[in-house]
């Protein structure tokens, strides 16, 4: 867009903003952004998505921006080199963990560099609608949240939790504040059946009963019921073990969690409760002593460490590109099997000392990738809880082995339609075969070639195909990528600063 168009289009947005009667800041609390945000874009000041343009014609009620409805897709041109440095920003499953325990605390929660994804906004979406106020700070996407006195259940935003499965992570808070609530239906991505069992049976211990409906869940909370003996989860997953520590956190007594998930996730959340008084033993082990503190208000100030899967994504795109990039802070604790396996494979890289994050716990390194040559592993490639290879990195090495020579074996034994998506990389000229619902099988090398894609509805087999089109000859289209943005803040922008070719597009 031209200055001139900018400032044309600044204007039409005042003078919308200033019909429907409201300030700068009621309309940068609508689009979860900051008031400064909301100035440059009014003075002309601000490059526009049409993504951005029609959530704020839709804020005011206004046609200025009715073009801009339809979902986004990107145009990528290849294939790529690129170049240059990169920062790994803020865990996104710990930046919902978060927002969700936020409800523990009456006070203030100031959280830092949180992930401008859309699963945060949904998330915040649904907290405005319950009455916490969320308010961004500033332009490094600090975020403050304060809970009403009493949350107001009956108006929760429906339309916005059903599009994501964090609201899970609302049972542990809640059943601290009501008897009785109802929660909608948890969406996200289509990865299969994942039952919400494991859930209920490591809140069923402090006396929560859930009943599931068409369309909602009720829970009710029986206050003369709490843990008698340790709590042993029948699935070490991550959600599951968030949702255990939400409701420890304000039970008045001991609770033993075992077989807990060590993730990074679970660490940040674990680090962030202890800022609110309540005390963990065995953070980074599969069994936790939590020590709660029946009330908490105090204000707390917090930064999430940062995403070992973004920087996965990231080391996996100058993987397919053969490209030679730095990728800074990386989480170096939540990738050390990922790269020993990559290095199996051929992988250089050079890293740099160990140091701290903003949270004062998590251990960072910078990466720099070389230019390498890589021949596919001795073993099958699968995924096991941490410290093993993350599930979540896992597709990643699909479009790595279609780079390396030779056969690969990927075993997804976790769930039973991701595996699927991964073949649409046959679409791009690679070659995947689907041996069953959990396993596929990948030969390398692969001569890329454009195509026109659909987008996988799942997160991680999404960004596989984004990035096999960065080394592919010609042009690409990958359609209707709100999955990408559900957990990557900008994530085309930044590659195009590493040097891609990404455009992003709607149909008009």
């Amino acid at each position: 867009m031209t200055d001139d168009y900018l400032a044309r289009i600044g204007n039409l947005i005042r003078d919308a903003r200033k019909h429907r009667g409201w300030t700068q800041q009621q309309l940068a609390d609508v689009l979860t952004t900051s008031q400064s945000a909301v100035n440059r874009i009014e003075r002309g000041h601000q490059n526009l998505s049409l993504e951005m343009l029609a959530r704020i014609g839709e804020a005011l009620d206004s046609e200025i921006v009715s073009l801009g409805a339809g979902p986004s897709h990107l145009r990528v041109t290849g294939p790529t080199t690129l170049s240059g440095s990169i920062h790994v920003k803020s865990s996104k499953n710990a930046g919902v963990a978060l927002l969700c325990a936020s409800l523990l605390n009456r006070g203030r929660t100031t959280l830092r560099k949180v992930a401008r994804i859309e699963e945060v906004n949904r998330l915040l979406e649904v907290l405005v609608s319950m009455g916490v106020h969320t308010r961004w700070l500033n332009d490094d996407n600090d975020l403050e949240i304060i809970p009403p006195h009493v949350l107001d259940l009956e108006h929760i935003d429906e339309e916005a939790a059903r599009r994501t499965r964090s609201v899970l992570m609302f049972l542990g808070p809640l059943m601290h504040r009501q008897d009785a609530f109802e929660l909608p239906y948890a969406g996200g991505c289509d990865l299969g059946t994942r039952t919400v069992e494991p859930h209920m049976a490591a809140l069923r211990p402090f006396g929560l009963e859930v009943k599931a409906t068409e369309g909602s869940y009720h829970a009710s909370v029986d206050r003369t019921v709490s843990p008698t003996r340790p709590i042993v989860l029948t699935e070490r997953g991550d959600t599951v073990t968030e949702n255990a520590l939400l409701a420890a956190a304000r039970h008045d007594g001991l609770t033993v969690i075992r077989n807990a998930s060590p993730n990074y996730m679970v660490q940040d959340l674990c680090f962030f409760l202890e800022k609110l008084g309540v005390r963990i033993d065995g953070i980074g082990t599969t069994t936790l002593h939590v020590h709660g503190t029946p009330d908490i208000d105090v204000d707390v100030d917090y930064a999430p460490s940062e995403d070992p899967i973004e920087a996965m994504s990231l080391l996996a795109a100058a993987i397919v590109t053969n490209s030679e990039i730095s990728i800074r802070r990386v989480p170096i604790e939540f990738l050390e099997i990922e790269l020993a396996l990559l290095e199996e494979m051929g992988f250089r890289y050079e890293r740099s000392e160990e140091y701290v994050a903003a949270n004062k716990k998590t251990r960072l390194v910078d990466l720099h990738t070389l230019a390498s040559t890589l021949h596919s592993p001795i073993d099958k490639i699968h995924p096991m809880p941490f410290p093993g290879l993350n599930i979540d990195n896992l597709p990643f090495f699909a479009v790595i082995a279609a780079v390396a020579e030779g056969q690969t074996l990927l075993h997804d034994w976790v769930y039973e339609n991701r595996a699927i998506y991964l073949t649409d990389l046959t679409k791009l000229g690679a070659s995947v075969k689907l041996l069953d619902p959990h396993r596929v099988m990948i030969e390398g090398p692969t001569r890329w070639r454009g195509a026109e894609v659909v987008c996988p509805p799942a997160l991680r087999p999404a960004v596989v195909i984004l990035l096999a089109m960065l080394a592919s000859r010609g042009t690409s289209v990958l359609r209707s990528v709100y999955v990408i943005n559900r957990g990557y803040e900008d994530l085309a922008t930044r590659l195009n600063d590493l040097g891609a070719s990404i455009e992003t597009f709607r149909d008009i």
